[in-house]
């Protein structure tokens, strides 16, 4: 079996959070590459014909070179193991005694984004070529 070499993690672009993560994201070392995607834009679809579009723009996905797709709380804790510093966090977020910390991050996020996103907007809020927030 070949190991996962890359991420690609699909963002909502419209989403303060999600950009912000992506950003902060981008400026880890990463044990794995990780490509960020804003989720259901015309490079995702490219990407991922066979993925359901709509439903990368309700929870976060990670789809691994291998075809692997995670969401939800598993995309979260392998966005963080793909991290050098946060891999052995990610491990311990995957067992039966870390997971209901990672599902309530999960559901913290999802809440405190569906208060801030920008449902509807024509332009995305963020792409590759807004700063970096401090």
């Amino acid at each position: 079996m070949r190991a996962v070499r890359e991420l690609t993690v699909l963002y909502d672009a419209n989403c303060p959070l999600c950009v912000h993560i992506r950003h902060w994201l981008s400026t880890q070392h990463q044990l794995v590459r990780i490509a960020l995607v804003p989720a259901a834009s015309v490079e995702a679809q490219r990407r991922f014909p066979r993925l359901d579009h709509a439903s990368t723009l309700r929870e976060i996905t990670v789809v691994g070179d291998r075809g692997d797709v995670w969401t939800g709380t598993d995309a979260f804790i392998m966005c963080l193991w793909a991290l050098t510093e946060h891999r052995p966090k990610a491990n311990w977020l995957s067992t039966p005694a870390g997971r209901p910390f990672a599902k309530a991050a999960m559901y913290a996020a999802a809440r405190w984004r569906q208060a801030v996103r920008t449902e509807g907007a024509e332009d995305p809020a963020c792409d590759d070529h807004c700063p970096v927030p401090r």
